[in-house]
């Protein structure tokens, strides 16, 4: 089977979505699925208002068709609600071909943190979008719940997994720093809710990896903290492996891809109970889960590190490919799934 992938998010950007995209890509070969993505490569592109280190693809619907009528596509996927996303899905509607699309980002909550525009404008925008398609598929429970509520339909359950060789305790190094030492990782933004880590009174170091358009801003606010810029997968895992606790501070991710790398490296996590960590660490021991975010960075600094790691096993890119392919089948063939309520029904 051939599918097309029409997405916004692609290189040089370094986020989640590229990362899952590339590595199911990766895994479908081994089912006998070929992907093809259609990306903002190869158009102009201009700065994302409030984001510049995004940049949007003038990809025009005519451009975008020229290039889906081509090569024989059993199925197209839509991955993002951009220029691309919006020009496969009017190419796809136009010439009564089915699709199905995924939900990455929580982009009304985005959005309203940056501007004035309401999240219920934002939300009937992306409820119009995903709507017409033949499934949406999500990555947990809890927004899928909370999805339902909002109007979307025909949701479909996509986990993701994690390169357990790649990010793995064996990676450890001794970092020069005071310890213990509480890591970020991750984009640089208002919607990452960093000053609710960064404002704490821990013990010894705290460690940012990442960039964004927050940086000088938190820099300057708290010099006290480590920040090391933008970071590969391969030095990443490293700082993983050598930290003692991963804070993540976000009340808005729809999954955290960095919860399960930093697990995987035997990294116990402490977040708040919110959707994200709640479907990935919830009640699996591996990370610590507390309105009060400080205590919970105290408290899983006594979690073992083999617990983080056993729990990081169970999720699989194979296993996060498989779900792709039997929701593009399942789309093809007209039927239709429901996630069911409780995030603990799903398998990793």
């Amino acid at each position: 089977m051939r599918i097309l992938v029409a997405t916004d998010a692609w290189r040089p950007q370094v986020n989640g979505v590229v990362r899952s995209l590339e590595s199911v890509a990766k895994a479908l070969l081994d089912l006998g699925a070929e992907i093809e993505f259609l990306t903002p490569q190869g158009f102009a592109s201009i700065p994302l208002p409030t984001y510049g280190e995004i940049r949007l693809a003038l990809a025009t619907t005519r451009a975008v068709s020229k290039r889906l009528e081509g090569p024989v596509i059993d199925h197209i996927h839509i991955a993002t609600e951009g220029p691309v996303g919006f020009a496969a899905r009017h190419y796809c509607l136009r010439a009564k071909r089915s699709f199905t699309t995924s939900y990455h980002t929580r982009f009304p909550e985005y959005i309203a943190a940056r501007t004035r525009i309401p999240e219920s404008i934002t939300y009937a925008v992306l409820r119009h979008f995903h709507n017409a398609g033949a499934g949406t598929m999500v990555s947990t429970a809890s927004i899928a719940n909370d999805l339902q509520r909002r109007g979307f339909k025909r949701l479909m359950h996509w986990s993701r997994g994690v390169d357990h060789a790649q990010f793995s305790p064996a990676k450890k190094v001794v970092m020069d720093l005071p310890r213990p030492i509480f890591l970020y990782a991750g984009r640089l933004a208002t919607e990452k809710n960093l000053e609710a880590f960064l404002s704490l009174d821990l013990p010894g170091s705290k460690v940012v990896a990442g960039d964004g358009p927050s940086r000088k801003a938190l820099q300057a606010a708290f010099p006290d903290a480590h920040y090391l810029g933008a970071q590969s997968s391969d030095a990443l895992a490293v700082l993983y492996a050598s930290a003692d606790v991963f804070v993540f501070p976000s009340r808005t991710d729809t999954f955290g891809m960095v919860l399960l790398e930093a697990l995987s490296c035997g990294l116990p996590v402490a977040a708040l109970p919110v959707p994200g960590p709640l479907d990935v660490v919830g009640s699996s021991g591996a990370g610590v889960l507390d309105n009060d975010l400080r205590a919970a960075c105290l408290a899983a600094l006594d979690i073992p590190r083999e617990k983080a790691r056993a729990h990081a096993l169970t999720y699989t890119w194979a296993n996060s490919a498989r779900q792709f392919l039997d929701n593009v089948i399942l789309a093809k063939s007209g039927g239709q799934r429901r996630l069911i309520a409780a995030p603990s029904g799903f398998p990793a």
